[in-house]
């Protein structure tokens, strides 16, 4: 390391260039007067037994005033490390108590304007699914992105899919490709949200025209993602018949994305299969309710498969009877249901 590297790291540790240059002045003279070491540093003699306090405090140098005339004498190197690492270990304790683990996101957008990157995106995000994927496509691309989707439901992923531009009775060979996917013989712009953070809209015709000016967005936007969310469920889905439905997961089984959570048991209940729901999370509007339910789920509210049974697109609900009454559970953002999910444990009911 230079000079300057060492200055600059000095100045890291809340140096000023002053204390900096003072600083170096003992080290290279060991050990000296404070006269002296103010003749090399150009500053004066008050200044360096201002500063050597401050040194001797932080563990870098040694004041003898024992001495006549008083010295200062720099400490190995070896020791100062020491010093500073004892230090910092000591603080870790209150760093970890007041840190609040957040992950770390770059929130970004992406002009696309070509088909090829498109599908190329598509395939990047889809491989990085690990809770939840939704996915508009014309159904004659369907096979550019099947292996990504196939590994995301073999990941347990919750793939809801809706191919475009076909009629629901020729949309064949989805088998593993989704959760549940459902066909629309009309066309609409690919639209791809994936767990929740990250997404793409790219119009109709970008994808089938060679030569088309449109463009498309790939974004990273947790504000922006629900809304395509939203959209997707509440807009597009509800328009097109469903013609494929995963088996049921067994159970037991522990979802912490509640819409899985709701489809399953949604595909158990509609198998005839009664199933009991252990949720963990917090109540919206009683504040002396328990922060966790047990009990038997007695209904489900949702429009992710036939027969739909929500009071509105994006409802997304199970009722849960317990021994101290039954509640309705929903997911992150609740706000008509009783109660908020963060976790939910399905097992058959006994």
């Amino acid at each position: 390391m230079d000079d300057a590297s060492l200055e600059d790291q000095l100045q890291r540790f809340g140096f000023s260039d002053k204390e900096v240059d003072t600083y170096l002045t003992i080290l290279e003279l060991g050990e000296a007067k404070a006269s002296t070491i103010a003749d090399e540093a150009g500053v004066s003699k008050r200044y360096v037994y201002s500063i050597a306090e401050t040194l001797s405090d932080r563990g870098f140098v040694e004041v003898n005033n024992h001495a006549v005339p008083t010295t200062i004498r720099a400490n190995s190197p070896e020791d100062v490390v020491g010093a500073l690492t004892d230090d910092l270990e000591e603080m870790r304790p209150a760093l970890d108590s007041r840190f609040s683990r957040t992950d770390s996101r770059t929130e970004r957008f992406e002009v696309v304007k070509s088909r090829v990157t498109v599908l190329k995106r598509i395939s990047e995000l889809l491989s990085r699914a690990d809770t939840e994927v939704t996915l508009a496509i014309p159904y004659r691309l369907l096979d550019e992105v099947a292996d990504e989707l196939r590994e995301a439901v073999e990941r347990d992923v919750l793939v809801l899919l809706l191919v475009t531009g076909v009629d629901p009775d020729e949309a064949v060979d989805l088998d593993g490709l989704a959760s549940v996917a459902r066909a629309w013989d009309q066309p609409m712009p690919t639209m791809l949200t994936v767990n929740q953070t990250d997404g793409l809209v790219a119009p109709g015709e970008l994808l089938s025209q060679s030569n088309s000016p449109t463009q498309a967005i790939v974004f990273a936007q947790e504000q922006l993602t629900p809304v395509i969310v939203g959209s997707f469920l509440g807009n597009y889905l509800p328009m097109a018949a469903e013609v494929y439905t995963a088996e049921p997961m067994a159970l037991p089984a522990t979802f912490r994305n509640f819409r899985q959570a709701v489809l399953q048991a949604s595909l158990h209940l509609r198998s005839g299969t009664e199933i009991r729901a252990r949720v963990t999370g917090h109540p919206l509007y009683d504040e002396d309710a328990a922060s966790e339910l047990d009990g038997v789920v007695v209904d489900v509210r949702q429009s992710l498969i036939e027969p739909t049974t929500s009071s509105f697109p994006v409802e997304n609900a199970l009722v849960v009877e317990t021994e101290a009454g039954t509640y309705s559970v929903g997911g992150e953002g609740a706000f008509v249901e009783d109660f908020q999910a963060s976790e939910v444990e399905l097992t058959p009911a006994e």
